[in-house]
């Protein structure tokens, strides 16, 4: 679905690249994580995706299209999410989707189906100017389905929600992915890319890192460790241990032969732990 060559841009239009020789294939019906910190070349990359920065050097196909050369009709294939909610705030929920809709060649979705999926069915006749940050989001989310996307572009698709809102969105997501929906996700929430995803992609600096499966990095990354609490002289130890390193595996061995344990569980490293230990970067 996405095919994306030595990919390289320039906001100066010398060889200070915001995007510095980027390269990945994304497959049909696959959810792609697209992760980094502020600044680190995702929006642009995906900004060149979705048309809205030309194509400067390399070769990216989107849909079965060249970006060099758009067509309408690549459109009609993709939906868009954009982090930074863009709503006609003039207009209610309802009269937003009714407008955008008829953008499209394609069979649409019902406004009211969308509204009430993503929680905003007794809102739809409220001017989206009224609406939280929260909704505003959530509006937008509910836009980018509109056209019946086999290609969907996220961009951090739960920021701002509140937990249970989160999870709804999250649902929805995997649902569309069910469905077929390939899912091109950009985000710096390492837990809802190790959640959702297939592959994860790190980018920083402009710079594709690695492209792999959040559970092959935990494999080849990650070290496994078991946090044990016990009573020792009255009181409550408690020890990180590697199931690596002998020393520590001798360790456990001992608590387990020589104390009463309290609690015992496994803990293996999170995909943020990961990113720092490849990029040597915090997510911020």
């Amino acid at each position: 679905m996405i095919s994306v060559k030595n990919l390289y841009h320039s906001y100066t239009k010398d060889e200070k690249f915001a995007v510095d020789d980027v390269s990945f294939e994304i497959a049909k019906g696959e959810i792609f994580g697209f992760l980094g910190p502020s600044g680190a070349g995702k929006s642009t990359t995906q900004g060149i995706l979705t048309g809205l920065l030309p194509l400067q050097r390399g070769e990216v196909r989107v849909a079965g299209y060249d970006v060099k050369h758009i067509k309408r009709a690549m459109f009609n294939e993709i939906g868009m999410s954009f982090e930074q909610s863009n709503v006609y705030s003039k207009l209610t929920g309802k009269e937003n989707l009714e407008f955008y809709r008829r953008l499209f060649d394609v069979k649409t979705r019902e406004p009211r189906e969308l509204l009430d999926l993503v929680g905003l069915g007794g809102k739809g006749d409220i001017k989206a100017g009224e609406y939280s940050k929260g909704m505003k989001h959530r509006l937008t989310f509910a836009r980018s389905m509109i056209n019946h996307p086999t290609l969907w572009f996220l961009d951090e698709p739960t920021t701002g929600l509140d937990p249970a809102i989160a999870a709804q969105i999250k649902n929805i997501i995997k649902e569309q992915n069910r469905k077929g929906v390939t899912v091109f996700l950009t985000t710096h929430n390492m837990f809802i890319a190790d959640e959702l995803c297939d592959r994860v992609g790190f980018i920083v600096d402009g710079k594709l890192l690695l492209v792999d499966s959040p559970k092959n990095l935990k494999l080849q990354y990650g070290e496994k460790f078991v946090e044990v609490e016990y009573l020792k002289e009255g009181g409550l130890a408690k020890e990180s241990l590697s199931f690596v390193g002998k020393e520590d595996i001798a360790r456990l061995k001992t608590i387990l032969d020589h104390y009463e344990i309290q609690t015992m569980h496994t803990k293996e490293a999170t995909l943020e732990e990961i990113f720092i230990k490849v990029t040597g970067r915090e997510l911020v």
